[in-house]
């Protein structure tokens, strides 16, 4: 075939880097802190989570590296999984990802994008008649329908961008990934230096001993951190775009990671000195606030809340391009392999695919319009974790299978540091079904769902030839 297209490896160190960061510092640097507080009533309790958060991501990151390092290819996790395990859970993987991880994670951040323009400029409300209209008495479709109806559009609007070139995404991503490191910087600067500040309402170390937190409830306001440092994973899908991918990816995924841990711990401690942990409960309660905005509120006033506001906007615009960039790609590389339908496998004249990039972006506009935000991002945590789990067991898989493969990274600390991840990924398995039964409920049923397409799927493709088997 001729005319077959290829994808074409044009991205270096630099773009991996920005797309590790651009993935992961979304709408839960601005909003997890209040679930947080509510949990677990204690600035230096949130702060620890923060940081056992921050090195967890990193051992998974440092373990997946050196899987990437050795496998890397379009497709990602993918990729990884169909050589270490088999074709059918790499296919739950891919499904998982088109069915809750990735689309959830675009559909979560263009709700978070809505939400703030809606605080600058009132969207009107649309279909107020049917504002109780449910379905199951579960999902409100038409409930907010004017904020819903930005949130698709911007969906929509990006993922066209994105099938007229990677290129032009990538541009994107790094221009508004600079805007946003800077707002967060002057955030940092101006807070702490402010009169409102107060350092002791994250100094006193008190209440680390004083056990009034449980392991369950530290676990479960880790969810809301895992949210916010979701997305360091997805630079392995474009694998296939990268130049080196198998030295630049393993680089790019550890130097981002740290990046993302050092900003966060600074934003953390800066809305800690400006409220207290009854402020950060209250906004949690209240649904509709966010505790970054009340943060700045309090020394910039109603000049800081449109600042915010508006950094809050390019952050989750610059994420959710990031997230629909690179989380089209392993549906393209399933389709290839004969595990997902036959015409996400094409490429369009840019040389992206651009079916796959339309199909994502529908199923995330349906998604916009169920679910709240809180119960998508716990839905996405579990799935993803026990798939984080299964790449990093892949590590001691591959160096019994492989052992004389060329590995440009392997994993510092091995086997303790792979060890340790895969321990917290089955902590975290457990504590979720416990704590949070409803959304490890419906985000099973939605991984489960794969198995019957998987085998239709494998029944209608049986005669094509499934390449890179």
């Amino acid at each position: 075939m001729g005319n077959q297209r290829n994808l074409v490896k044009t991205l270096g160190l630099g773009y991996v880097i920005i797309f590790v960061v651009a993935n992961i510092i979304g709408s839960g640097v601005y909003k997890k802190i209040a679930p947080m507080a509510a949990e677990l009533q204690s600035s230096s309790w949130i702060l620890l989570a923060w940081i056992v958060g921050g090195i967890i991501t990193l051992f998974g990151a440092l373990s997946n590296a050196e899987v990437a390092g050795l496998l890397a290819d379009t497709g990602g996790e993918y990729v990884y999984l169909k050589k270490i395990y088999n074709r059918f859970f790499a296919f739950l993987y891919g499904w998982s990802l088109f069915t809750i991880i990735q689309t959830a994670t675009i559909s979560s951040l263009a709700y978070v994008f809505a939400q703030s323009l809606n605080s600058i400029m009132p969207i009107p409300e649309i279909f107020t008649s049917l504002q109780h209209f449910s379905i199951g008495g579960v999902f409100f479709p038409f409930q907010d329908f004017g904020v819903k109806l930005v949130a698709i559009l911007l969906i929509l609007i990006l993922t066209a961008l994105n099938i007229s070139g990677l290129k032009s995404g990538a541009g994107v991503s790094r221009a508004i990934l600079l805007m946003v490191c800077a707002g967060l910087l002057l955030i940092i600067v101006f807070g702490l230096s402010s009169s409102v500040a107060t350092p002791a309402n994250f100094m006193d170390s008190g209440d680390l001993i004083s056990g009034t937190v449980t392991f369950s409830s530290f676990f479960t306001a880790m969810l809301a951190a895992f949210w916010a440092y979701q997305g360091w994973v997805s630079v392995g899908f474009i694998g296939g775009e990268i130049k080196d991918a198998t030295r630049n990816i393993p680089k790019g995924i550890v130097m981002g990671v740290f990046v993302v841990i050092a900003v966060y711990l600074l934003v953390n401690v800066t809305y800690l000195s400006l409220l207290s942990i009854p402020q950060l409960t209250q906004v949690h309660e209240a649904g509709n606030q966010i505790a970054a905005v009340e943060a700045v509120r309090s020394f910039w006033g109603t000049g800081g809340v449109m600042f915010i506001s508006l950094l809050i906007l390019l952050t989750t615009l610059g994420c959710t391009n990031a997230s629909i960039l690179t989380g089209s790609r392993p549906y393209y590389a399933m389709a290839r392999n004969g595990l997902f339908f036959s015409g996400i496998k094409k490429l369009n004249k840019f040389n992206v695919p651009s079916n796959s990039l339309l199909w994502q972006g529908v199923w995330a506009s349906v998604l916009v319009l169920s679910g709240t935000f809180d119960q998508l991002t716990d839905m996405v945590i579990f799935a993803v974790f026990i798939f984080y789990g299964a790449t990093t067991l892949g590590v001691f898989i591959l160096r019994r299978k492989m052992p004389d493969a060329h590995r440009p990274y392997k994993v510092w600390g091995y086997p303790v540091v792979p060890a340790i991840f895969i321990l917290f990924c089955i902590g975290l398995f457990v504590n979720t079904i416990a704590a949070r039964p409803r959304e490890a409920v419906i985000g099973l049923i939605l991984i489960l769902s794969g198995i019957p397409v998987y085998f239709w799927l494998k029944r209608k493709y049986s005669k094509q030839d499934n390449e890179t088997e």
